[in-house]
């Protein structure tokens, strides 16, 4: 039998408590698959770009839901307004009332820029900072640039990816220190690389599934492009499921109108969840029976997939999406 949990009912038993159980539960008991950090996984769907330059932006902000408030002092601050931008951010990190419910983070001008060094010193005064955007990441330099600046503060790193070089090192880079995500960049990646974009993408793909690879491999989070449409909901859903297709676990957002379209296409559809919790129920009957590998549906479903299943329905909950529980 099926039966949706409702909201209130998860809130007593979440499934990271259920999963938690699991781990101090006698051996009969079907833990939580050896490697898989449930504590870790964490919600990056839309990350919404705010330009500092602009204060009625920046007040608008205060009211957003977006996973991640990314303030921009890169390509939305004119050079003439670095300045009071940066005084902007201090003020907009003091007084965002969702601190605790977004990430709030800031896109600091490139490594060599000559600029990021200022734009660090504002930035790094407040403990609300979550996160920093380094864009035009080539090498993991860049990053040990920023990552020192950092020191031991509690504040990760977003390396964008953004040039052919930046693809060719995405190993080394994505390993670099306080790296936790990858963010391809497609407009730059194509000034850089003189490609010509389409409609259909596909002149993108290589990039794009190169840097949603090597995030998954290395354990990090992958953010897709900017839909550069923002009047077109079409084709913001349209990139949007191709982008949770290829793996990525969130996308860049540049108007308040795509924030609840990208948050709703990156969590887990409904029929995805209800097959994650038939998956770890199956794992439970048959870890109890002694069982490794096991058929749902006519389908062998094995360890990876057990713990794409788990990843899932911890997706599902941080999402705030009901979790089917199977009996």
């Amino acid at each position: 039998m099926l039966r949706l949990l409702s909201p209130l009912a998860r809130r007593h038993t979440p499934f990271t408590q259920h999963c938690t159980r699991h781990l101090h539960a006698p051996a009969s008991k079907a833990p939580v698959p050896s490697g898989l950090s449930l504590d870790s996984e964490r919600l990056r769907r839309a990350v919404f770009y705010v330009p500092l330059s602009d204060p009625r932006k920046i007040q608008k902000s205060y009211g957003s839901a977006a996973d991640c408030i990314m303030y921009d002092l890169e390509d939305g601050v004119s050079l003439n307004r670095k300045d009071q931008a940066r005084g902007n951010l201090r003020q907009a990190l003091a007084d965002n009332p969702r601190s605790e419910l977004s990430e709030l983070g800031v896109r600091i001008n490139a490594v060599g820029s000559g600029l990021e060094h200022a734009d660090l010193d504002a930035a790094l005064g407040s403990e609300r900072l979550k996160v920093i955007l380094v864009p035009k990441v080539e090498r993991a330099e860049d990053v040990h640039v920023v990552a020192e600046r950092i020191g031991r503060r509690r504040v990760s790193i977003i390396a964008g990816i953004e040039t052919a070089l930046g693809v060719l090192n995405l190993r080394e880079i994505a390993q670099a220190p306080l790296v936790d995500a990858l963010l391809f960049a497609a407009e730059d990646y194509c000034a850089d690389t003189g490609i010509v974009r389409t409609k259909s993408r596909r002149e993108l793909y290589y990039a794009r599934a190169a840097v949603a690879t090597t995030a998954h491999a290395l354990r990090l989070q992958a953010i897709d492009m900017v839909t550069m449409d923002f009047r077109s909901e079409e084709t913001l859903r349209e990139e949007s499921r191709e982008g949770a297709e290829m793996g990525f676990t969130g996308k860049q957002v540049i108007h308040p109108a795509q924030v609840d379209v990208v948050q709703e296409l990156f969590a887990p559809p409904a029929d995805i969840v209800e097959r994650a919790a038939r998956i770890v129920h199956g794992y439970e009957v048959n870890y109890a029976e002694g069982r490794g590998a096991f058929d749902l549906d006519g389908k062998a479903i094995d360890m990876p997939v057990v713990k794409w299943a788990f990843r899932v329905l911890r997706r599902a909950e941080l999402a705030g999406i009901s979790i089917p529980t199977i009996a």
